[in-house]
This record gives structure tokens, C-alpha cells and sequence, in this order.
């Protein structure tokens, strides 16, 4: 197995971290809303699986199920790459949601989106990036460099 510099296990940890500050920040922020669905998201949707997302909006156990998982998965999320706790299991369930968010709003030629965006660049938008960067993330160790997981992984053996 190749070793890393301490730069290189410096930035992958920082980048973990930030990941998950922007994750624990969502679901803090969505939690903390009592206004806050996800069925504007979910309505908006356009291209391929536009159909499930709307049916998942129209069915109220599947909207209430989708807002908890939305609000507190981001948190757990979040917590578990900033602490270094499971976090390749927390890095696998943040590329799977961040993909679910891409799907439901892709950045192509054509499709309107009727929410607030920031940007898109033609294909790739900042869910592609970040959903990129944690699956980097997954195959690289960081949480038992610095994080909770050496604790718990020395523990083990």
C-alpha cells in the first residue's frame, strides 16, 4: 500500500472535514426550519427520474420519510466525516445522496429549474463535485490518520 506524505493526509482530512461541516450545516439548517420539505425539490424535478421524485412529493408517508432522511442523514452525515467516525460508510451515503440530488436537478441544456441555483457548468454542478470527492475520500483512509475510527479500529485488533 503507498504511503502518504503528511501534506497529502493534511489536505485529504481537511477536505473531510469541510465536506462534512457543509453536510452538518445542511441538515442543522433544514432541521431547524419548521417550514422546511423537500416537495418543492422533489415536485421541480426534470429528466429521468423526475417521475419518482414527484411520486415520493405526492405520497405524504414517503415526503415525511424523504424530509427525515434529508434533514437528519445530512447530520449524521456531517457529524460522522468530521469526527473520523465511519466515515467511509458516511463518505458512500453522501455520494449516494448528493447523486440523488444531482438526478433530480441536472445541469443540462434545456431543463428549467424553477429554484434558486448558483450555478451550473454545463453538466457538472458542485453535487457531481462534492459527490466526486467523497468517493475519493472512501478509498483513501483519512479517519485513520486523524479521526475517531483509529481510536475504534486499534480497539478492534
Amino acid at each position: 500500500m503507498m504511503q502518504m506524505s503528511a501534506s497529502q493526509s493534511t489536505a485529504l482530512v481537511t477536505l473531510r472535514v469541510l465536506i462534512g461541516w457543509h453536510f452538518l450545516n445542511e441538515g442543522l439548517t433544514k432541521i431547524w426550519d419548521p417550514y422546511w420539505s423537500s416537495a418543492g425539490f422533489l415536485n421541480s424535478s426534470e429528466w429521468l427520474l423526475s417521475g419518482f421524485f414527484q411520486w415520493i412529493a405526492a405520497t405524504p408517508v414517503l415526503l415525511a420519510a424523504a424530509d427525515w432522511l434529508n434533514q437528519w442523514g445530512l447530520l449524521a452525515i456531517g457529524f460522522a466525516l468530521i469526527a473520523g467516525l465511519f466515515s467511509r460508510p458516511a463518505c458512500y451515503a453522501g455520494f449516494v445522496l448528493l447523486l440523488l440530488y444531482f438526478f433530480a436537478h441536472p445541469p443540462l441544456v434545456g431543463l428549467e429549474n424553477p429554484l434558486p441555483v448558483e450555478s451550473s457548468y454545463l453538466i457538472v454542478n458542485k453535487n457531481l463535485i462534492e459527490a466526486a470527492a467523497l468517493l475519493v475520500l472512501a478509498l483513501f483512509p483519512t479517519s485513520q490518520i486523524f479521526g475517531l475510527d483509529r481510536l475504534r479500529i486499534r480497539n478492534k485488533s
